[in-house]
């Protein structure tokens, strides 16, 4: 006999209310959990539909060969080296797979690190090291050419030591200004680049004042012919717009000058500052410089995935993209003492 919709609904009318709502809360785990994308069989599921390649040469040919420890292993047809369905990823060498999906929705929802140890029963370095492994996932990805009208300014953070025993200076309190004047080496500045059509960019530039070349590792592989460059009258920009031989729109801010020709402005871009650094104190309680590439990486997928039904889905797919994610992940260091040195 088969059930029609009314009399299932009538039969769950009858139930008892503790009985009632039990069954309901374990409808919305199950809705909830079956609609989530799950990394791992995202990733092995791109890999058996030949939409993926070879991590070690990039090569579209190859086959399964088999499983090793559980993970999905193949052969590359091209340079004969073998790979899992992790290898590169972020997700190569962590140890408890199974909590990913998990993670990465309490990772969406900013809980902190704390809260997600405490939910997932994991070690709060292994908490920040899936974060940063994540983080590092993202920022290769939605890098599409910059056309139309493109604005581009800097932003500063104050430089900080967050989380390092020993500090290479004195402490401060959180929240205070910075001892010297003006822009200086002790602030770190941030370029965000943004244009009409919802590409953006948000790079850790250098300490103190920006240079041409900051703006050409920034958005110099972005820019097209169809860009163009909306930006304040630092010299900077427009050397680097002449270099590239960019339609520029230059804005005096010393005069007053905030919208020319009633299209160009960088309104956007300074709004995003005004909600990144916002973001950033009021979920974190500022970062640590040394991690604050991967911070501007969450920002930008926070910012392009905000009107997405489902983010947690869409960042699933993104993350396991990047089969040079796990290197990326293990040159945060050398990245950091780069901008130190920027400036010596």
């Amino acid at each position: 006999m088969k059930l029609t919709k009314e009399d299932i609904k009538s039969y769950l009318l009858t139930l008892p209310k503790l009985e009632l709502d039990s069954l309901i809360k374990e409808l919305q785990d199950f809705t909830k959990t079956s609609s989530l994308a799950s990394c791992k069989l995202s990733r092995r599921e791109m890999l058996n539909n030949k939409q993926g390649s070879c991590p070690h040469c990039e090569h579209l040919k190859y086959v399964k060969l088999g499983f090793d420890k559980g993970a999905q292993r193949y052969k590359c047809k091209s340079c004969k080296r073998n790979f899992t369905e992790y290898t590169g990823t972020w997700m190569a060498g962590i140890h408890k797979k199974n909590k990913i999906d998990e993670y990465m929705e309490l990772m969406l929802q900013e809980k902190s690190l704390d809260k997600i140890k405490e939910e997932l029963k994991i070690n709060k370095k292994t908490a920040f090291d899936w974060r940063h492994k994540i983080l590092s996932s993202i920022e290769e990805t939605d890098k599409d050419s910059f056309t139309g009208i493109t604005e581009s300014d800097e932003t500063f953070l104050l430089f900080s030591e967050k989380g390092k025993r020993t500090l290479s200076r004195k402490g401060r309190k959180r929240g205070t200004n910075s001892k010297k004047r003006g822009v200086s080496d002790e602030q770190v500045a941030v370029i965000v680049t943004a244009d009409r059509t919802g590409q953006r960019e948000l790079s850790v530039a250098t300490l103190g004042r920006i240079r041409k070349i900051d703006i050409e590792k920034s958005i110099g592989s972005r820019i097209c012919e169809k860009t163009v460059l909306c930006s304040d009258s630092h010299v900077s920009y427009k050397g680097f717009a002449l270099d590239n031989t960019l339609e520029h729109h230059a804005l005096r801010a010393d005069l007053k000058q905030h919208v020319k020709d009633g299209v160009y402005h960088v309104q956007h871009v300074n709004s995003m500052h005004n909600r990144l650094k916002k973001w950033l104190n009021d979920q974190f309680w500022g970062v640590s410089t040394k991690h604050l590439q991967q911070y501007m990486n969450w920002f930008r997928m926070k910012e392009t995935l905000k009107t997405t039904a489902e983010p947690q889905t869409e960042l699933a797919k993104r993350t396991i993209l990047d089969v040079k994610a796990r290197a990326r992940y293990f040159e945060i260091d050398d990245k950091y003492k780069l901008i130190i040195s920027s400036q010596n």
